[in-house]
């Protein structure tokens, strides 16, 4: 990842740059010895600059004074996994968890460990644009004394690994609440654990990582877009 940013460099600098671009324009390539000589300053001075102008080293710099492509390092696995989700992004999912919240009075959201963080976000975005009741609880009892029939319990979970989710599904059935759970990766142990799975993606974190030790990216990802769908149907209501 370059971030290249000319006003950075003071005047002297700019000069350096404008007379190798100038130069670059007539000759093929440019030595940073034969760089130091023609802007006359160090060799030191040409490094200096590339790396305060953004470039790695001055190979970069020429590749980028010649247009030519740069190399770019490998993605990591966590930006292929993310880049393959959003290519194979199921909109589908985001108007069925739409409809499932517009059809309760009374939203609860709960995850363990990090998921709850992210449970306790999208509780703050969906108290700015509804009207609904909505709340991210932090135990399982606060679900129980909580839900009613006019409730949608929306589990979050990575793996749905860390912990069973059953207690907490019987005691919210026993009020007749509808459950939910938004999951990343696929687990059959989890359909005695919810009326509605919303299963994110087809391409797992490393299995080396510890429930809590992965990211919640793709959650961030997919209830986004439900807040921002949710939005736009407001404003178009309000029209």
């Amino acid at each position: 990842m370059i971030n290249v940013n000319l006003s950075v460099l003071n005047p002297l600098e700019q000069q350096i740059h404008a007379k190798l671009y100038d130069y670059s324009r007539q000759n093929s390539n440019i030595r940073i010895s034969e760089a130091a000589e023609l802007c006359d300053c160090s060799v030191s001075k040409i490094s200096k600059f590339v790396k305060k102008l953004g470039f790695e080293n001055y190979k970069q710099y020429l590749d980028f004074l010649y247009e030519r492509e740069v190399p770019s390092e490998d993605y990591s696995d966590e930006l292929t996994r993310i880049s393959k989700f959003i290519d194979n992004f199921d909109e589908k999912k985001v108007d069925e968890l739409i409809s499932l919240i517009e059809s309760r009075e009374k939203i609860i959201l709960f995850g363990y460990g990090p998921s709850l963080i992210c449970a306790q976000y999208f509780e703050y975005r969906l108290r700015t644009i509804t009207n609904k009741v909505i709340f991210a609880v932090t135990d399982e009892i606060s679900i129980s004394s909580m839900s009613d029939e006019s409730t949608l319990l929306i589990l979050l979970t990575v793996t749905g690994s860390f912990r069973t989710f059953e207690n907490i599904y019987n005691a919210a059935k026993s009020k007749s609440c509808q459950v939910a759970m938004v999951v990343e990766e696929y687990n059959t142990e989890l359909f005695k654990q919810c009326d509605h799975i919303f299963w994110l993606s087809k391409y797992n974190q490393p299995d080396d990582l510890l429930p809590y030790e992965k990211s919640r990216t793709v959650f961030f990802i997919f209830l986004e877009e439900v807040i921002q769908k949710l939005m736009r149907k407001n404003k178009a209501a309000i029209e």
